[in-house]
């Protein structure tokens, strides 16, 4: 019986092979190109540069393109062309046992003209292929109990009967490997490793056996290079102590540290020449933030809805990631656009965890504009846009933020709210102390700033009481989805449903500030439509006894949007949607529907859109519009 043995060095050997095809892919792919084509059309595959013309004949594309990665570069001098012409058939033999074919023939035949570029012809007979008979993999160590192992060893695709390939052989046994060291096992080694061929029978055996050792654990973790609070960061550590080691767990510890936004730059490192009693130490190095940092963020809303102009929005925002040695942080934004500034700033406080524990005290003074105020113009028998519904809120407000096991993100805040309006002519300056608690949670296939899919999903429950302080009575209830999702790698789908409700009286309605009522409109809510410009409205005589109305808000919200994106490269993609909804009273609901489409730049700081929406209904109040919209950040 003639047998051959392929031991681990033999099969370094096709493995560097396959690493030269492809450092050479890139300077052979026009010229593959031109082979797949000649196949095509049943002409042997053809290569040529001014030294030398190869012809490939009887092989089909899989072995062609092996071929072309062992013959290597074509020669680029006489001395490499009789080198390339003389190892050839040795060349063309590795690439048919690579995949199998150990009964191959070649033939040979060369064109020596004195001038131009000599002629090569291959005729490649591949002759039957090997066959897998039976594949042994044993595991001996500690890696039999391990789930994940055991979860890649049944998804190997090799099996019986399979055309052997050396490829697929060195992929396994370097999986193999890989995943063992990346969960602990570093005394593991292979106790057997080959593939025994039968040329007579066609036939092979592969045997992959491998003993893990012992699976360490991880030992001690310190941190160096900070200035928190002893004992501060070991709050971080997602891993109980002991436990076994994974470079998940690794990760995930690196993802901690990230996320708390104290450090610019983060180094978790096993440090494997220390193990000792199968134990691995872990040193994380860090280097905080700078002190201060300033952001500045910009959009703008175009089109002819209420007051025919743009509206431009500038954001700056000023950090301090921390502040002193118990990771204390403050947040401070200061937001412009045309009579709607906004000043808010946040100071943190960890509490029993420096990220899923946080009590966050806040302040603000917010100026915004809602609806639309119109009166009405006898001589042309038409209303007429006058303004907006404006108020100035002042905010003082405490929020104790909590993440549950499950991921699930808990808050419970109070809210001390004056807000000044005039409504009708009658102006209001209620207290409010809001209680308020919220349940949400954030699911991403991934971690960019773009992610391919993603669940959002958001619960809030707030209450206001005469007898907690409160001048009206009022229980507000809020749910929030977001759903995206991307199918054939190029087809994104974003879909949205916002609800709102508002539970009060008749006599605390106009008490309501505009703030806690709902509108809808915007780039967060029906495009085509200016910023909570839609929503009921009352009608009313004004101190100029001129007929007048005023868009206020309504008690309910719904409002929907499904939005199909094309990636056209991955940075760059097509978007078209649809948004409907409204803000509405008790039986009251006239969805308003929107259509449009934009250009989306996935940029290095997430993705920037430019959306164009068109109304496609007026109401009593509002026209029909269009709106240019240029909005910045994460969809999740």
């Amino acid at each position: 019986m003639a047998s051959i043995i392929c031991d681990n060095k033999q099969q370094q050997t096709f493995q560097l092979d396959r690493a030269f095809f492809l450092r050479i892919f890139a300077t052979l792919s026009r010229l593959s190109i031109l082979a797949l084509l000649s196949f095509s059309m049943g002409i042997s595959p053809v290569w040529a540069n001014d030294w030398l013309k190869v012809e490939v004949d009887g092989a089909n594309e899989s072995l062609k393109r092996n071929i072309t990665a062992h013959l290597g570069a074509l020669p680029g001098s006489e001395v490499q062309r009789r080198a390339y012409i003389f190892n050839a058939e040795e060349n063309i033999e590795a690439a048919l046992h690579s995949l199998g074919y150990y009964k191959g023939k070649i033939d040979q035949q060369l064109e020596s003209p004195e001038s131009g570029p000599w002629t090569l012809r291959l005729t490649v007979t591949p002759g039957a292929p090997t066959v897998i008979q039976w594949i042994d993999i044993q595991l001996s160590g500690e890696i039999l109990d391990d789930e994940v192992i055991n979860a890649w060893l049944r998804q190997i695709k090799v099996k019986p009967g399979d055309v052997l390939n050396h490829g697929e052989y060195e992929a396994i046994k370097s999986q193999l490997l890989t995943y063992a060291l990346a969960r602990g096992y570093f005394e593991g080694k292979y106790l057997t490793n080959k593939i025994v061929v039968n040329r007579d029978l066609d036939s092979a055996q592969i045997s992959l056996h491998y003993d893990s050792g012992p699976r360490y654990r991880i030992g001690e973790v310190s941190f160096n290079g900070h200035d928190l609070v002893p004992g501060f960061l070991d709050k971080l550590i997602p891993f109980e102590p002991d436990s076994h080691y994974s470079t998940g767990k690794i990760g995930a510890l690196n993802r901690e540290l990230v996320d708390t936004g104290y450090f610019t730059n983060i180094k978790v490192l096993p440090q494997l020449d220390k193990m000792q009693d199968d134990r691995v130490p872990i040193r994380v190095e860090v280097t905080p933030k700078p002190s201060h940092s300033i952001e500045l963020g910009l959009g703008a809303d175009i089109g002819n809805s209420i007051d025919n102009n743009i509206e431009p929005r500038v954001r700056v925002t000023w950090r301090t990631p921390q502040i002193n040695r118990y990771g204390h942080s403050q947040e401070t934004s200061l937001e412009w656009s045309p009579d709607r500034p906004k000043f808010l700033t946040t100071y943190t406080i960890p509490l029993t965890h420096p990220l899923d524990d946080q009590l966050k005290l806040r302040l603000g003074l917010l100026r915004d504009k809602y609806g639309v105020t119109q009166i009405y113009d006898p001589d042309k028998r038409d209303y007429r846009n006058t303004g907006e519904l404006e108020s100035v809120k002042k905010l003082v407000g405490v929020v104790r933020q909590k993440r549950l096991h499950n991921q699930w993100l808990f808050t419970y805040s109070l809210d001390a709210i004056n807000e000044e309006y005039t409504q009708s002519d009658i102006k209001y300056n209620p207290d409010i102390l809001l209680l308020g608690t919220s349940l949400s949670k954030t699911n991403r296939g991934d971690k960019s700033l773009d992610p391919k899919s993603g669940f959002f999903q958001y619960y809030s429950l707030e209450h206001a009481d005469p007898s907690l302080g409160s001048d009206l009575r009022l229980t507000r209830l809020q749910a929030k989805f977001k759903w995206i999702d991307t199918f054939f790698d190029k087809h994104r789908f974003v879909s949205r449903l916002d609800l709102g409700a508002n539970l009060v009286s008749e006599e605390d309605l106009p008490m309501v500030p505009p703030s806690l009522r709902y509108f809808a409109g915007g780039d967060q809510s029906i495009r085509g439509y200016s910023y909570q410009e839609l929503g009921p409205y009352i009608e009313y005589t004004n101190s100029q006894d001129q007929l007048a109305r005023m868009v206020v808000g309504g008690r309910y919200l719904m409002v929907g949007s499904l939005e199909y994106q094309y990636y056209l490269t991955p940075t760059w993609r097509l978007a078209t949607f649809v948004d409907a909804g409204n803000a509405f009273d008790n039986q009251q609901f006239e969805p308003i529907v929107s259509v449009g489409g934009g250009v989306h730049w996935i940029s290095p700081i997430g993705p920037i859109k430019l959306d164009l929406g068109v109304g496609l209904k007026e109401t009593e109040t509002v026209d029909r519009s269009w709106r240019i919209h240029i909005t910045m950040g994460a969809e999740l």
